[in-house]
């Protein structure tokens, strides 16, 4: 299915390296594309894509998948039905654009980030993936080699709280996944500017294969 949705091009030359970020519910893809010019910063050359979710929301604009509690048990049926519809929007903007799935980076806010790493956990291979304000809704399966992911989320979130983080960090570390995490204290469901940067610095470190190999699966940056 091809979604549609706003997109910036590199800040120089042809497009080395893709972005696509996924938006939250009943928001849309200019909720998000904001954040390219600041990412851009430490990845002047990617590309960066924010589709719009194809499912209305009542009283807003777009939805993934609708949501009835935030229980993540109770999301899970809507994120599994709702990934193959992204991961085929992803795989025709990488087409467009003639790179490889290892020069795609997947950012994620609150809904987003549950189908950034469902879309992980089911067999898409980015170089990285980072995930704001979100949690982890279920892990049937995983594949032995997980991509770099790094999580941020606000000690204040009134949407998602801020256990959901640890539960995610920890429950994919336990799988072998290399995870940085940031935590801002006093932070609601939004982002803010320093874990941006530390996304953005995350995100060119993987992409020129320098993260660090060795150390805990499941690490602070602050």
């Amino acid at each position: 299915m091809a979604l549609s949705g706003p997109r910036i091009a590199p800040k120089r030359g042809k497009a080395t390296e893709l972005v696509i970020l996924v938006h939250g519910y009943g928001a849309d893809g200019e909720d998000l594309i904001e954040l390219a010019e600041p990412l851009s910063q430490a990845l002047p050359g990617a590309a960066f894509v924010a589709p719009n979710a194809p499912t209305p929301c009542p009283g807003a604009r777009f939805m993934w998948f609708p949501i009835t509690d935030l229980n993540p048990r109770s999301m899970h049926a809507g994120v599994t039905a709702a990934a193959p519809v992204l991961k085929t929007a992803i795989e025709a903007e990488l087409s467009r654009l003639s790179l490889g799935v290892d020069r795609l980076a997947l950012i994620g806010f609150s809904q987003g980030t549950m189908l950034a790493l469902n879309l992980i956990l089911t067999g898409l291979k980015p170089a990285a993936v980072v995930g704001f304000s979100g949690v982890l809704t279920g892990m049937d399966a995983a594949p032995a080699d997980l991509p770099p992911i790094f999580l941020a989320h606000g000690s204040a979130d009134e949407v998602i709280p801020v256990d959901a983080l640890f539960m995610t960090a920890g429950a994919l570390g336990a799988r072998g996944a290399r995870v940085q995490w940031h935590l801002t204290e006093g932070l609601g469901h939004g982002i803010d500017g320093h874990g941006l940067n530390l996304a953005g610095q995350f995100l060119a470190s993987a992409f020129a294969g320098t993260l660090a190999a060795e150390g805990p699966a499941s690490s602070v940056l602050r």
